[in-house]
């Protein structure tokens, strides 16, 4: 049977999350900024309708936003990241078969849906969303991958759909790719966009007319198979099972800047102890770490930078044993006299945890190693993270970065609940 794929989109995902808890809130502007309160990271429609562009720094726009009280939120990734979950988990109600793309993207395969309207029924998981969730989505359908997120941008930015387009069912194909700029297809980066368009190729039907040849000699397969989703043959099947991640980081730029080499251990170790947690949550180990600190060039004074990838003695899930060797790197690369802005851990050479091999000169009870891990992730799931930590991460953190308009954590946090006085 011929594929067909669904789209499902949330809509201003950030600002969709804020505004679930907090009714107050719609209809008016509202933007969502980056760590320590930086760039503009979401906006809601109001917002845009202001000319407030994406990743535009929050000071810059401080009297537009006090002008037309924009409602300005810090990130809460735990809020956003626990709404991803349910909305998930409320598509698989209506199809089995589903990619997690992103925080806010699935697709669906709708093989054997064929003698529904699909119309109607992206219009029923529509309003089934908002209803258990609250977060309102697009769904764009079509025979590929490609042609789905098409149609889901027409979904999303054509009032008279009601959030829902089928590609399948429309008469005019060709006049509506050819609307569509060629930049706005997905997987055209802008090196790409820049050449097609030097060579006249504006839209998204130009882009599909091309000349086979001449697109593979240009873009490579990957751009050959891109035009071919575009001409309805399916090249992107549908990833139930993602690829193993080949590397995993945690980096962070700092609330106040850092001057002291305890200080930087604090935050190091801490950084190190999140990405052991995602390492531990993959079922992976790492076999090689890059830690890395810089300063702040847009600001006045000496500047420095630096990197050290170290190859860890044995592959290993630890958070000891990665702390031991990022405090190793970071102690070597650090220089007294600079104000540091930002430092990270990279933990590459990923493997599967159950496939690691013992090494003969270990000492260390590995065993017991697991069962400490076991247990402390256990403890941080129950009681939220960070509750059980190493004593190297640091008590008072005066560096660690900064929300100061972040909301409550409604669904993860008990102490964060609203209290409602009957």
């Amino acid at each position: 049977m011929p594929p067909i794929f669904a789209l499902v989109d949330c809509n201003n995902f950030y600002a969709s999350c804020e505004r679930v808890f907090n009714p107050i809130l719609r209809g008016k502007p509202l933007v969502v900024l980056s760590n320590n309160d930086g760039c503009v990271v979401a906006r809601s429609n109001e917002a845009k309708a202001l000319g407030i562009g994406m990743g535009v720094p929050e000071f810059q726009i401080r009297p537009l936003l006090r002008a037309h009280h924009v409602q300005v939120f810090s990130s809460n990734y735990a809020l956003y990241g626990d709404m991803s979950q349910r909305v998930m988990e409320t598509l698989e109600q209506f199809c089995p078969d589903l990619e997690v793309y992103s925080i806010d993207e699935a697709f669906l395969s709708l093989v054997g849906f064929e003698r529904r309207n699909l119309t109607d029924y992206g219009g029923q998981l529509r309003r089934t969303v908002k209803q258990w969730t609250g977060i309102p989505v697009s769904v764009g359908i079509a025979e590929t991958k490609t042609l789905a997120k098409l149609a889901n941008r027409v979904a999303k930015r054509t009032p008279d759909t009601n959030g829902v387009f089928d590609l399948l069912a429309c008469p005019e194909r060709d006049a509506l790719l050819g609307r569509i700029a060629v930049e706005d297809v997905w997987g055209i980066g802008q090196n790409h966009a820049h050449m097609l368009m030097q060579h006249g190729i504006t839209t998204a039907f130009q882009l599909r007319q091309t000349d086979d040849q001449w697109i593979r000699k240009r873009m490579g397969i990957v751009g050959l198979r891109l035009v071919m989703e575009l001409r309805g043959v399916s090249c992107l099947d549908l990833e139930q099972c993602p690829a193993p991640k080949q590397s995993l980081t945690c980096s962070r730029a700092f609330g106040r800047h850092i001057s002291t080499l305890s200080a930087m251990e604090e935050a190091v170790s801490t950084y190190t102890s999140r990405v052991a947690e995602k390492l531990r949550r993959e079922r992976l180990a790492a076999t090689a770490m890059t830690v890395c600190l810089t300063t702040n060039e847009f600001k006045e004074g000496p500047q420095y930078s630096n990197a050290l990838t170290l190859t860890l003695p044995i592959v290993t899930d630890s958070t000891a044993d990665l702390i031991r060797c990022a405090l190793q790197g970071i102690r070597a690369i650090y220089r007294d006299g600079y104000r540091y802005k930002k430092a990270g851990v990279l933990l590459t050479g990923l493997v599967p945890a159950g496939q690691t091999q013992a090494d003969l000169f270990d000492d260390q009870d590995r065993g017991k190693s697991k069962r400490l891990m076991a247990a402390l992730d256990a403890v941080n799931d129950r009681w939220g993270a960070g509750a059980l930590r190493y004593a190297s991460s640091g008590i008072n953190k005066t560096w660690q970065t900064q929300f100061h308009r972040r909301s409550p954590a409604y669904t993860t946090d008990w102490n964060a609940l609203p209290v409602v006085t009957a």
